[in-house]
């Protein structure tokens, strides 16, 4: 929920990969989790006009402010790591593919070529590799294959894991719901030495948010051209509300 240009990082992440056609989401909570489920349960209210009649409670909306998403807001637990979190919510997934990504990263990877990789080879899992020095977890890469993966940087290779995956539901088998399941650990480690991992390069965009300094990079960016900005502005006029739209929202 850190914002960026005044919309949590969250937003961002979403608002990009609608740009590429999907629509549907599924947010494994934790930590505020509640923070996250105001936001969206209030969020036909977000910088729109609206009338609020406080004795009955009807909200009345001027405008429409709708992005088309479908969110399903999931409860993990506070501590449960990232493999258990996506275990634990794999019950929403009702496709035989999805895509997965981290919660605290900006890029512009092309999803539909992204998209379009995974497929052609076959296997259960793609990554995003991205081609930085980084204390970040290094692949070990043969022939678009991923061989290995490496929490600590054994390898001169200088690819790593930059999240944006996409995953065929048999993946599934890899994590378990316990709550000590990392996801970089042995679910990525066993689906590559399994053969079943590939690496998707993008030498393009990409930017995590774990410090202060690189939260205000990316604001800075934002500020001046943000590269993960696909989207048009256009999409942001909003459209009066209908008489069907008004009157329907009451606390």
């Amino acid at each position: 929920m850190v914002p960026i240009g005044g919309k949590p990082i969250l937003w961002h992440i979403m608002k990009y990969y609608s740009h590429f056609g999907f629509y549907r989401f599924i947010i494994c909570l934790g930590y505020k989790g509640e923070m996250i489920k105001n936001y969206f349960l209030n969020y036909r209210l977000h910088d729109i006009d609206c009338t609020i009649d406080t004795k009955t409670g009807v909200v009345s909306e001027h405008q429409v402010n709708d992005e088309g998403w479908e969110i399903s807001l999931v409860d993990t637990g506070l501590d449960c790591m990232t493999g258990g979190r996506v275990a634990r919510a794999a019950r929403y997934v009702d496709t035989k593919r999805f895509l997965l990504t981290y919660g605290d990263g900006l890029a512009d990877v092309n999803i539909s070529e992204l998209l379009n990789f995974h497929i052609s080879h076959g296997k259960l899992a793609t990554l995003t590799g991205v081609n930085l020095p980084s204390r970040f977890g290094n692949l070990l890469i043969n022939d678009d294959q991923v061989l290995a993966f490496l929490e600590k940087k054994q390898v001169s290779d200088e690819w790593i894991n930059g999240g944006f995956f996409v995953l065929e539901r048999d993946f599934l088998n890899y994590v378990s719901t316990d709550s000590s399941c990392v996801l970089e650990q042995q679910p990525l480690a066993n689906s590559a030495a399994d053969g079943q991992l590939m690496v998707y390069k993008h030498s393009g965009f990409w930017q995590c948010m774990d410090t202060l300094r690189e939260r205000d990079l990316l604001e800075k960016l934002w500020e001046i051209k943000a590269p993960w900005k696909v989207w048009a502005d256009v999409e942001k006029i909003y459209k009066p509300a209908t008489k069907e739209q008004s009157h329907r929202l009451q606390f």
